[in-house]
């Protein structure tokens, strides 16, 4: 569901590795900043209620894509290319935003890029990360040109004990032909923390910044943040219950806007300017 109609639209690559140098593979595959963040996110990229698309991007997962990923000791090091990432990211006003892949005598059309670097030691750990994505712009059908879609982000983390602690701070620009169509800065801090080998309590908190932007209606409100909160118990090796409940303002939860097309989360009403959710449930592992 929700990939396009792929039959393996999560992954789907082949490569080589090696013990020494790393590995190269090709095909449908994560990005580097998708990599780079995965983590430092204090949820773990939790499919209810974390704003993962918001922080790194709707093309985090891309067609035609060649990957390097080397790790040596704590430091994982990782770039890619795109030839065709295959994204959609919605449209604005008529104009339609994206591809299905790669486009003949077009180099730079619904192309992308990144690269990363971490460090994931015993008690600290941090990262950097930039993705670039160039997605075709049309109208009516009529291709209009190849806009820019850009993301660099920072984040480190601390364990001390059961707990551990994190935080990051992701840049985002996107435009076309010089037109801003949204500048906005995300800032996150979280912790989690091991009660008992049975029970984990996690706790983070998002807040963007959106800055001046030549289309208004893509902005929200205001400036949104949200607080999620996530308790988890384990019943046996493979099956927990769990509890998870989020509050935003400004914003629907998942600080979901139109300017990824309402993606990842539950978009507020005309007139609403905050949201609650909870959901609990039970998880068995295969």
């Amino acid at each position: 569901m929700q990939q396009g109609g792929r039959l393996f639209g999560r992954q789907a690559f082949v490569g080589l590795q090696s013990a020494t140098y790393g590995k190269i593979t090709l095909g449908r595959q994560y990005t580097s900043l998708d990599e780079a963040l995965s983590n430092f996110s204090p949820a773990y990229y939790a499919n209810t209620y974390e704003p993962v698309i918001a922080v790194v991007g709707q093309a985090f997962r891309e067609d035609n894509t060649v990957k390097y990923t080397g790790t040596f000791g704590a430091v994982t090091v990782g770039a890619h290319w795109s030839f065709g990432t295959g994204a959609s990211f919605g449209s604005v006003g008529s104009a339609s935003i994206g591809g299905s892949g790669e486009a003949p005598g077009q180099f730079r059309r619904d192309s992308a890029y990144g690269a990363q670097a971490s460090y994931l030691g015993d008690v600290f750990g941090a990262t950097i990360a930039y993705d670039q994505v160039n997605p075709s712009i049309a109208n009516g059908g009529a291709f209009l040109g190849t806009g820019t879609v850009k993301k660099a982000a920072a984040a480190v983390s601390y364990s001390i004990g059961q707990a551990k602690i994190e935080g990051g701070y992701r840049w985002g620009r996107s435009s076309v032909s010089g037109l801003t169509l949204v500048r906005d800065d995300i800032y996150w801090a979280g912790a989690a923390y091991q009660v008992t080998p049975a029970l984990g309590l996690t706790v983070d908190y998002f807040y963007q910044r959106f800055h001046a932007s030549t289309l208004p209606a893509l902005r929200p409100p205001g400036n949104p943040w949200q607080l999620m909160f996530i308790a988890d118990y384990n019943l046996s090796k493979r099956t927990d219950v769990y509890l998870t409940t989020a509050y935003s303002k400004n914003s629907g939860l998942a600080l979901d806007t139109a300017s990824i097309g309402f993606s990842n989360g539950y978009p507020i009403g005309g007139t609403k300017t905050n949201m609650l959710g909870a959901a609990v449930g039970i998880r068995h592992k295969f």
